[in-house]
């Protein structure tokens, strides 16, 4: 078998030269035959046998480094004497060339010397051919050309900005070359091209929103920044790094939005206050947009939308103080009307209205930020806990509730409008501090409701409670709930009562129809209790009544609320018979004049058992009111404890039934009273309650503790607290630490 001939390295290296010469004068685009694939192999099996020699014959090290060195060659003879003279676009063009063709020469060069990748290479850990070519462009071409390329780079971005077209491909192409040299890192693209990117970026906004806040709106100029901020992310994804996203939104949101933020906001007749007072809601949506870009930057915003909410809460607050107060001036010595009245009404619904409006602003404008439902909140808790012509918000949506649950109420609406108006006012109920205000007085107006049938659905009061009770808990409603559950029991009773008296007492019939309500004294409000001396009539109702109940029902005891009653009495007049709805305070006095032509005050107050005060209201509804159905002498317009009536005998009206009216007593201060009262006891309750658990507190943490939990039904006072806890260690629930006087002890 013959040996293989040695291949002398010149010898060898020759054949290989006059190859490389060849690729390099395709890669000039010389008139030059491509490599047949005898050519190729012939190129190849030259390296190979040059590295498969035995020692002193592998040539595998000189090849590997005259490999390297014919690109260096390349790249003095023909590739930086072709850049050199180009500049800008031209240069940019001519180095994509380049390196276009460097890939070329590497991808051949490669494969001739292949053998050296596959044994040589790994064998002493050196870099790849691949990598070898490519770290010669990197370090004889890059190096030498970046910055030129660069700064071409940059001007073509910044005619870009300036609106004239461009080559993306060719900057996309030489960004390409950029991030191929770093070689599966991005330091090169990141230290020559992004760094410099960045402050040229910076430094062209700055001057462009220098001009901007001068010469612009406020929507203006935030149309600007919005387009500006699309145009830089489409130059992302059109030629550069997506890794460059982030930091180049980040320059341009610096120097177009957070460097001019409060300057833009403020601007006079454009700024955030001006668009929210105008319902330029786009532009706020763009603001929005645009600011919650930056850190901290919808905080201003947000406290804009605050300011301007309250400012539009204490206008209406404003409106509804003058109505009233004009209201009171034109009834000046009239008798006050029920809950109700023209300006609460609107009140009511025109912050309803508001709530919606801004509501609105949060979810399309401000996308349901959390940040604007916080500041929407607090606007609203702002002006909502304001007094209203002396009466709190609490009291006056007790009323508007009233108004739209009462039969024959002020407002017109379908049943689907009465429920979702419902909803409304129950939802600005989370802004009222003083919860449990508006729940004794919405269960003032519910027992009137329902005592007097007045209430114009059970259906809505049923729908009422039970948002109610979603708000504010089961603790909130269980009154008025078993008031709602009272009404029906009563009627079963009633319906009980019926038969009763049809089996049992058919031989004593009553001198008139009576229907009785038996109500739960806990669900209740509490109720001023008069022994009125009832006609006989009325007596044997009752007692008859008391045979029934004490019959069916044991271990219970029957009060009578006689203020809540109603009469209907047919009074026989000179002129026609008609048909009187009154009070039962009313109706006994009527009937006293049956027996009597002409009675006193004092006599009226004798026989009917009544304070003074009750006799003078029922008189002169009587007698000095729009139906003078008693005849008073003196006649006046006031009654005194000298005056005497007797009946009215010519008394007419075209109506044959009509309601006689009692004044109205103002119940608002003794539903003060009783909820003050209510507050001592839930306060009381909440102190023992934390201490028992605690055992030893200190003064601050208590109070603090017993605010937190009351916080949902009213907003407890310190002071009142104070002297709760003063009382309570009166009457030895608990004790001051005798080295500590701020530390509180359990006694149990």
């Amino acid at each position: 078998m013959n040996e293989r001939r040695v291949v002398d390295l010149e010898d060898g290296w020759s054949h290989m030269a006059s190859g490389i010469s060849k690729l390099k004068r395709l890669l000039e685009g010389e008139n030059e035959t491509s490599f047949n694939a005898e050519q190729y192999m012939m190129l190849y099996t030259t390296i190979y046998n040059m590295c498969t020699q035995k020692p002193p014959h592998d040539y595998s090290e000189q090849l590997y480094n005259r490999y390297r060195d014919c690109f260096s060659l390349y790249i003095t003879e023909k590739v930086l004497p072709a850049l050199k003279d180009k500049k800008d676009e031209y240069l940019l063009k001519e180095l994509l060339k380049r390196w276009d063709n460097h890939k070329v020469m590497v991808r051949w060069l490669s494969r001739f010397f292949n053998y050296l990748d596959r044994y040589y290479i790994p064998r002493h850990s050196l870099h790849s051919l691949k990598d070898v070519g490519l770290l010669r462009f990197r370090d004889d071409v890059y190096s030498e050309m970046k910055r030129k390329a660069r700064d071409a780079i940059l001007q073509l971005i910044e005619l870009e900005r300036e609106g004239e077209q461009i080559d993306r491909t060719l900057l996309k192409n030489i960004l390409g070359i950029f991030i191929e040299v770093g070689m599966s890192q991005m330091t090169c693209y990141q230290q020559d091209f992004e760094s410099q990117l960045l402050k040229t970026t910076a430094e062209y906004y700055k001057r462009k929103a220098a001009v901007w806040i001068e010469e612009d709106s406020c929507p203006d100029y935030m149309i600007k920044a919005e387009d500006c901020l699309k145009l830089e992310e489409e130059r992302v994804s059109n030629y550069m790094h997506q890794s460059s996203r982030t930091s180049l939104l980040k320059e341009v949101e610096t120097e177009i939005l957070q460097q001019h933020q409060t300057t833009l906001l403020e601007k006079e007749q454009s700024g955030c206050a001006a668009l929210l007072q105008d319902d330029k809601k786009s532009d706020l949506a763009r603001m929005y947009r645009l600011f919650q870009r930056i850190p901290k930057g919808l905080e201003p915003v947000a406290e804009s939308f605050k300011k301007h909410v309250e400012s539009e809460g204490m206008k209406l607050v404003k409106e509804a103080t003058e109505a009233a107060t004009a209201k009171k001036d034109k009834d000046a010595g009239k008798p006050s009307k029920d809950s109700g009245s023209a300006w609460e009404q609107h009140f009511v619904r025109e912050v309803i209205e508001l709530h919606d409006k801004y509501m609105l602003y949060v979810s399309d404008c401000f996308a349901n930020s959390s940040l604007f439902h916080k500041a929407l909140k607090e606007a609203f808790e702002f002006f909502c806990n304001k007094n209203v012509a002396g009466s709190s918000t609490a009291e006056l949506m007790a009323n508007f509730c009233d108004n739209l649950l009462r039969k024959g109420g002020g407002e017109k609406l379908t049943d689907e409008a009465i429920e979702d108006t419902l909803e409304k006012v129950v939802k600005l109920l989370a802004y009222i501090s003083d919860k449990d205000l508006f729940a004794e007085f919405y269960r003032k107006k519910l027992a009137r409701r329902l005592l007097h049938d007045r209430s114009s659905s059970d259906e809505h009061e049923r729908s009422i409670l039970s948002r109610l009770k979603q708000q504010c808990g089961a603790q909130f409603t269980s009154k008025m709930e078993g008031m709602v559950t009272d009404l029906q029991l009563a009627r079963d009773k009633q319906q009980g009562f019926e038969d009763w008296k049809r089996e049992n007492a058919a031989d004593k019939p009553l001198a008139m129809d009576l229907q009785v309500t038996v109500l739960t004294t806990g669900f209740w409000p509490s109720y001023k209790h008069v022994d009125l001396a009832l006609p006989q009539e009325m007596v044997d109702g009752v007692e008859q009544f008391k045979e029934f109940y004490e019959h069916n029902t044991k271990h219970r005891k029957l009060g009578w609320v006689y203020a809540l009653g109603t009469c209907h009495i047919k009074a026989n007049f000179d002129a026609k018979p008609i048909e009187l709805i009154l009070s039962t305070f009313q109706a006994s006095l009527l009937l006293l004049f049956n027996t009597d032509e002409e009675l006193s005050y004092s006599e009226i107050q004798e026989r009917l058992r009544v304070p003074e005060e009750d006799v003078t209201r029922l008189t002169h509804s009587l007698s000095c009111a729009k139906y003078k159905i008693l005849n008073k002498s003196p006649a006046s317009k006031t009654v005194s404890k000298t005056d005497n009536f007797s009946m009215n005998k010519k008394f007419t009206d075209r109506m044959r039934r009509i309601r006689v009216p009692l004044p109205p007593i103002d119940e608002r201060k003794k539903v003060i009273e009783d909820l003050d009262k209510d507050r001592r006891y839930a306060v009381d309750a909440a102190i023992v309650r934390t201490m028992k658990s605690r055992k030893v507190l200190q003064h601050q943490q208590l109070t603090m503790e017993v605010v937190q939990q009351l916080s949902r039904m009213f907003k407890a006072d310190f002071k009142l607290i104070k002297k709760r806890i003063e009382d309570l260690m009166g009457r030895d629930y608990l004790e001051r630490d005798k080295d500590n006087p701020n530390l509180l002890r359990y006694l149990a």
